[in-house]
């Protein structure tokens, strides 16, 4: 027997001994066994070395990741070298976006690793663009069903939490959205623990004694810093807070310049509240100075409201041992029935284009997918629903991209996936104005984006529309 070989059966002799002794300590209760999370079980997980921790995969299994600033970067990586080593095959690893090198997508582990993500990051693009991995169109909210439904069964499930408190209870940090459904889910949990993960509320607990197995590292969050925010991105900020953002609003919105610029305009706005999947940088800054109160909200009142999150460590600072943060499931948070019982829901997402109709792609650019539904729906619908009548759903974006073109197009590109309706749309946004859609007909939306278009393609875009619609007077 080689060594190689040797060792790696010790290994899986170590595992099943463990995985047993745990299995007869949960006797020492009545209840023999409890799936939820919150609720301590009668034994401890052990500590090992990460590339111990891994070996619990095994060739066919399913591996849920954690994402965005959780994700477990160490077990990911020794994942693709436990993969590699011992010939596994046909892995695959199911997970939102995540951060980090995304080493098991790489070409050499095509026979071994295959990522089928939920929401795609810049890490996977390439692999499902070459077709070594897959993606999911699927909508926010509805990702935790995967794992309800069992579409999904992990056998395996890497996760990254704070250290334990005195009761032994961990948190999930940054990232609750799917995670908790994965984890209630999942055969196997392997912790990755680490001091410099933030320390969470709302549904973000864990106890400890639901790890099979656990390493300790301390690493270094990854980053999203606030980047340089354009005299366009400027423009479309100020239009955004000046005009369609009141007093008392509950704001959902992503991460990114246009975000960023929006909440560098709101600063003399008063008793705003945040209720969105994710929040950026600016937040933090719009709390102190009194700008963020929550104080609105007939729900969570006082508290803001996410899913997941990534940004500086100043966020990270900000969220960490936070009780105004409350962080919940993607399947609460994004939920058109929660979302539209915030006062003044004003969701404001970004996309990639928008057709002369209303339709709005935000996934792919043309037939190669760049990302995913996300949540856009989800907030855009519930804001448009919203309870008290005043709910503002909005797109912005650019009128061009970086290479001059018009991100206005008469039809969408060939292969180009609609993920917000004609008939979800009410506000678009770019530097050049806003164009008011709801309740229009085609003719007048034509006419109402058009007005918002670079002018540069203003001719172009109005020849096509009398080319379609024949007669196009201005509407009244």
């Amino acid at each position: 027997m080689s060594k190689q070989l040797a060792r790696h059966v010790g290994q899986i002799n170590k595992f099943l001994t463990v995985a047993s002794a745990n299995a007869a300590s949960t006797h020492n209760t009545y209840f023999t066994y409890v799936r939820e999370l919150s609720h301590p079980i009668a034994r401890d997980p052990p500590i090992v070395p990460v590339e111990e921790a891994v070996s619990c995969i095994k060739s066919g299994d399913t591996v849920f990741a954690q994402g965005a600033a959780a994700t477990p970067v160490a077990l990911l990586n020794a994942m693709a070298l436990h993969g590699k080593c011992n010939n596994l095959k046909d892995v695959t690893v199911c997970h939102m976006h995540t951060e980090g090198p995304g080493e098991y997508c790489k070409p050499e582990y095509k026979d071994v690793f295959r990522s089928n993500s939920l929401f795609m990051g810049a890490n996977v693009r390439k692999a499902v663009a070459e077709g070594r991995g897959d993606n999911v169109p699927i909508f926010l909210h509805e990702i935790p069903l995967l794992f309800y439904k069992k579409i999904i069964k992990p056998d395996v499930s890497l996760i990254h939490v704070s250290p334990p408190d005195n009761h032994g209870y961990c948190s999930l940090g940054t990232s609750v959205d799917c995670v908790r459904a994965a984890l209630l889910n999942s055969k196997l949990i392997v912790a990755q623990i680490n001091p410099k993960m933030p320390r969470t509320f709302g549904d973000a607990i864990i106890h400890k004694s639901h790890f099979d197995f656990a390493v300790e590292v301390n690493d270094n969050l990854p980053q999203h810093g606030t980047g340089t925010i354009s005299a366009v991105e400027q423009k479309i900020g100020k239009l955004i807070a000046e005009n369609l953002v009141k007093d008392g609003a509950t704001l959902q919105m992503g991460i990114g310049s246009i975000p960023d610029a929006v909440l560098a305009a709101l600063h003399n706005h008063k008793d705003l509240g945040i209720h969105s999947e994710m929040f950026a940088n600016g937040v933090v800054e719009l709390v102190r100075k009194g700008c963020v109160t929550n104080s609105k909200k007939k729900m969570h009142q006082g508290r803001i409201v996410g899913s997941f999150l990534i940004g500086d460590q100043a966020l990270y600072d900000f969220v960490n041992d936070n009780p105004f943060i409350e962080m919940y499931g993607i399947d609460y948070v994004n939920n058109t029935g929660i979302v539209k019982q915030q006062p003044r829901m004003t969701a404001i997402n970004s996309c990639i284009e928008v057709d002369l109709t209303g339709q709005v792609c935000s996934d792919s650019i043309g037939t190669r997918f760049f990302s995913g539904f996300g949540g856009q729906v989800d907030f855009i619908r519930g804001a448009a629903e919203g309870t008290d009548g005043l709910g503002v759903p909005i797109i912005a974006m650019p009128s061009t991209t970086k290479n001059g073109e018009s991100k206005i197009v008469p039809t969408l590109k060939a292969g180009a996936g609609v993920v917000t309706s004609r008939a979800h749309v009410h506000y678009v946004v770019t530097e050049h104005g806003i164009a008011s859609l709801f309740g229009k007909n085609v003719r007048q939306r034509m006419y109402e984006l058009i007005q918002i278009s670079d002018p540069r393609h203003r001719e172009t875009l109005e020849k096509d529309c009398f080319e379609r619609i024949k007669v196009m007077p201005s509407p009244n």
